[in-house]
């Protein structure tokens, strides 16, 4: 019995050793996952998701309460199955008529991230977009890296000056939705966006669509799309990609047969 008892002595004497070596492992764990987090949304970055699994909402390498901070999201309500058809268009590349009249037969509301050179060269279409429901966001005025923009005179200028170009082409103030160029985005950013009013938008679904001269097949892009898509998507297609205009109207007819709608980003805002 006293033998017993001693080994139940050394074992309980042991697990404390154990316990009180792993506290300070298990604090320096955690805090060192802290600190990354916080580098990573602290420094200069390109948004990125990774897919857990089909169907399932991805995971940004910013967190959604971390953007909500500044006004910014990537994914709407992820219990409804409404999605949010967004485009980024740098410049026409004469697709655009044909994405219209996709979207006027599916009545899908969807927005136009434009830069400053798509107003000057196509005022006709950003008149078009505006007159069929649409919204035409912010997507600054030359598409710079503004993640390397510190100061908030230049950044309040990248989208002021878009905002005054479209308001002389449509006569109606610019939404303040906003999308960083290639999605380079850094917390400064973030903050200064939201101090000017705007909501940054970044996409929790999207593919690479914008090498014009190397578009995907019909089957590679749908491949690409629907399989990921979730409820609540923010879904970010190129205008200047053929692919896209080819495939809208099946992609979009695909959506409906899985019991999707079709909101638009003040859904969300």
């Amino acid at each position: 019995m006293f033998i017993v008892l001693k080994k139940k002595i050394i074992i309980a004497v042991a697990a404390c050793i154990l316990t009180i070596i792993a506290i300070p492992v298990a604090i320096h764990y955690t805090n060192n996952v802290a600190e990354a987090v916080q580098a990573s949304t602290s420094a200069n970055t390109n948004w990125g998701l990774s897919f857990p699994k089909d169907g399932g909402t991805p995971t940004g390498n910013a967190s959604s309460e971390f953007l909500q901070q500044y006004n910014s999201f990537y994914v709407g309500d992820t219990s409804k199955k409404e999605v949010y058809i967004t485009f980024d268009a740098g410049y026409e590349n004469g697709y655009t008529p044909a994405i219209l009249d996709t979207l006027k037969k599916h009545n899908v509301k969807a927005t136009f991230f434009v830069v400053g050179n798509y107003i000057e060269t196509s005022p006709d279409l950003i008149n078009r977009m505006v007159e069929e429901g649409h919204i035409v966001g912010n997507h600054t005025y030359h598409h710079p890296d503004m993640s390397k923009i510190s100061d908030i005179t230049s950044f309040q200028k990248e989208l002021e000056d878009l905002e005054a170009l479209y308001q002389q082409t449509t006569g109606q103030e610019m939404q303040k939705l906003y999308r960083p160029p290639q999605g380079k985005f850094s917390e400064s950013n973030l903050k200064q966006a939201s101090e000017l009013g705007y909501k940054t938008v970044f996409w929790s679904l999207a593919y690479v669509d914008w090498y014009v001269d190397n578009q995907p097949t019909r089957e590679e892009a749908l491949e690409k799309l629907l399989p990921r898509v979730h409820p609540g998507a923010v879904i970010l297609l190129h205008s200047t990609s053929k692919t896209n205009a080819e495939i809208l109207d099946e992609f979009l007819t695909a959506l409906e047969e899985q019991g999707y709608t079709f909101g638009t980003l003040n859904d969300i805002v």
